[in-house]
């Protein structure tokens, strides 16, 4: 797999740890008679951070990647 194909999946991989995020806040609140934002923020923190980080560090990742990509690309074409 070339650097622009791990880039993507990197980023894919951001994608679905910052959507569990999200997810997991919502199960937890499942239960819960009536949701507002305030709420919702609540359970984003009982969720915790380490999702975000995850998520964060795999998008610096796959943008790395993808950038070594289009800089082999453009090395190789001589443009």
């Amino acid at each position: 797999m070339n650097s622009k194909g791990t880039g993507a999946v990197f980023c894919l991989i951001s994608a679905l740890l910052m959507s569990t995020r999200y997810l997991s806040a919502a199960i937890f609140l499942s239960g819960a008679a009536s949701w507002d934002a305030e709420l919702f923020r609540a359970g984003l923190e009982y969720v915790g951070s380490p999702l975000k980080i995850a998520s964060m560090i795999a998008l610096a990742a796959g943008v790395c990647f993808l950038l070594a990509g289009i800089v082999q690309d453009i090395r190789k074409t001589g443009k």
